[in-house]
């Protein structure tokens, strides 16, 4: 490599590094103060993300872009989410409230995708952004009713649209000066009795599934623990 060749690319990593830095921290601020204030101007999020205007507007061109991204990054994150809960061979029930608890733990960006998504975007690119995990949510419904777990009253799809629209309004209530539920337990509950399972049942569910967590995350913390007192 010659002396420009490789002082040009000495130059150009920190840049796309800076780069990189400046939209993770532009995309950070705009969710929050679009969560805040669905009205945020692009200026108004600029100033808060600690960057010019130019170096904002050098990322995303026009709030319809910001959004097209915030959204992209929502549904991304309700797919990992879901892929992080999914356990093989888990029955209907099992599997229901895992992905509603999973959906709860993200609940802030999967509201900002319904709410800002279908103001900026349009129904078809939020239909496109929530169809791998809608999808996935479907077939469990679909398989928890023709197991007899799951109501049968209205087809798959419109049940799983409906407990979707039911964790979204309970997401939007879930805040410490009305009803707060940080683990989503009431929220994964309701969600099953809706979908037709016995209150008891669900609750008990439910519960087992956060304890089976919350033991989990002991567990590993205990390994952690560990591993850094051998290195020290």
């Amino acid at each position: 490599m010659g002396i420009m060749q490789m002082a040009d690319a000495l130059g150009r990593t920190p840049q796309r590094s800076n780069a990189r830095s400046n939209r993770t921290r532009i995309l950070a601020t705009a969710r929050q103060e679009l969560l805040d204030n669905p009205d945020a101007s692009l200026d108004s999020i600029a100033q808060a993300a600690g960057v010019a205007r130019r170096t904002l507007y050098g990322h995303f061109a026009s709030r319809q872009a910001l959004v097209a991204a915030l959204t992209q990054e929502a549904g991304q994150a309700l797919q990992q989410a879901f892929a992080t809960a999914r356990i093989p061979g888990a029955d209907p029930l099992e599997a229901t409230a895992r992905m509603a608890l999973a959906a709860w733990a993200v609940g802030d960006q999967y509201r900002m995708l319904i709410s800002l998504g279908r103001r900026d975007l349009g129904a078809e690119a939020i239909r496109a952004a929530l169809a791998p995990a809608r999808e996935e949510a479907t077939a469990t419904v679909r398989r928890g009713q023709d197991e007899g777990v799951f109501a049968d009253h209205v087809p798959a799809p419109v049940l799983a649209l409906t407990l979707e629209t039911l964790l979204l309004a309970l997401a939007a209530e879930n805040a410490p000066s009305t009803w707060a539920d940080p683990a989503g337990e009431a929220a994964a509950t309701a969600l099953l009795v809706a979908a037709g399972v016995a209150p008891q049942v669900a609750a008990l569910r439910v519960r087992e599934i956060l304890r089976e967590a919350e033991g989990h995350e002991r567990r590993s913390d205990v390994r952690r623990f560990a591993a850094s007192a051998r290195r020290h």
